[in-house]
């Protein structure tokens, strides 16, 4: 149920993407776990960013790069030397799939290209773990959890391209990491699937839990797009002990785990946008409002479900932190943002609160 902290102590870990929301949570606790951690990635695409505000840079080996830019990506892979690589660098806004095709297909698509094809050209002996989305699925907008071995798809560039990523690293473990010959190549390749990651620090621009937060900080309601939509919410701690366990796995039985794996919560905390604003009015309090925006919106899927019953048999993952405690912990997060707290140690005591969750559990 938990991580194994012996196995990262002193791992070579190259970690693409670490200045993002999800990216800064994950090299903080690799950190706290003992791992030799390189990151690679832009600026912070945010301001404010969790990785500036928690100090991120400094618990790590940070390097400013473009997944896009083979040359200097392989060249950065090749002086770390990885013993796991956790791709998570990409364009992760559906909005901003809408607004820039060109640049999303070509750091989602190409992007992942790139790092795998930086694996094969360097010959590294590594657990791969790239990390798409529950976007991914043709989605078809079914009341149950999208399994494993559904089609890819994608109405929005977003999301399909979210899928091709899924079917690039099917076609690199097919042609040149194939399970069935690990001890020749020696890269076990797995995907995650996560579900809507949600937590302290995400300033991300059109998506629910930042646009709350803001609108509560600047005292104003907040206007919400799909309020009957509903999505698998999770904490961001949740996906990222699961990107850890698989990991783990690929690198110790890597024929057994390397495939694609979904991340997602139990069924009563796949909830309606509605819901998670009303808790979050809730839990903010002091005249905490939100409002139905009626302006016109590109379209974005209306029902989402992950069923991850493979984590739970296969890695002996499964959620932790019900819903209404992740969105109680959230608040606790922007409020100590509001009164100056440290965030990096507020971030930190989250991740240690969380373990020690994951251990009982367990």
């Amino acid at each position: 149920m938990n991580v194994n902290r012996s196995f990262w102590q002193g791992r070579r870990v190259f970690l693409t993407g670490h200045t993002g929301f999800k990216g800064s949570w994950l090299s903080l606790w690799l950190n706290t776990l003992g791992a030799d951690v390189t990151g690679y990635a832009l600026d912070p695409p945010t301001q404010p960013s969790l990785f500036e505000q928690a100090r991120v840079a400094g618990k790590l080996r940070s390097l400013q790069g473009d997944i896009r830019d083979f040359a200097q990506l392989k060249s950065a892979m090749a002086e770390c030397r990885p013993e796991v690589v956790l791709h998570l660098a990409a364009q992760s806004v559906v909005k901003a799939g809408y607004e820039d095709p060109i640049g999303n297909y070509a750091s989602n698509v190409m992007g992942t290209v790139h790092v795998l094809d930086a694996v094969r050209q360097l010959k590294l002996r590594c657990a791969f773990v790239n990390v798409t989305s529950d976007k991914c699925y043709d989605n078809r907008e079914w009341i149950w959890g999208y399994r494993e071995d559904e089609p890819m798809g994608g109405h929005d560039p977003y999301s399909n391209s979210k899928g091709c990523a899924e079917l690039v690293t099917s076609a690199y473990r097919d042609s040149f990491f194939s399970p069935n010959t690990i001890a020749d190549h020696g890269v076990a390749l797995g995907s995650a699937r996560a579900g809507n990651a949600i937590g302290g620090g995400d300033w991300t621009s059109h998506q629910l839990i930042p646009d709350l937060m803001r609108a509560f900080l600047d005292g104003q309601p907040c206007l919400i797009r799909n309020p009957s939509a509903y999505r698998p919410w999770q904490f961001v701690l949740e996906p990222l002990r699961g990107y850890l366990m698989l990991a783990e796995r690929l690198a110790e039985d890597g024929p057994r785990f390397a495939s694609g794996w979904n991340f997602g919560p139990v069924d009563s905390d796949v909830q309606p946008v509605s819901w998670i604003s009303d808790e979050l009015v809730r839990q903010w309090g002091g005249g905490a409002a939100w409002a139905l925006d009626s302006a016109a919106h590109p379209h974005e899927a209306h029902a989402l479900k992950l069923d991850a019953s493979k984590a739970a048999a296969g890695l002996h993952w499964r959620p932790v932190l019900s819903l209404k405690q992740a969105l109680s912990w959230i608040a606790d997060w922007y409020k100590g943002f509001k009164a100056g707290a440290d965030l990096q140690q507020l971030t930190l005591k989250q991740i240690e609160q969380y373990e020690a969750l994951a251990r009982d559990a367990g």
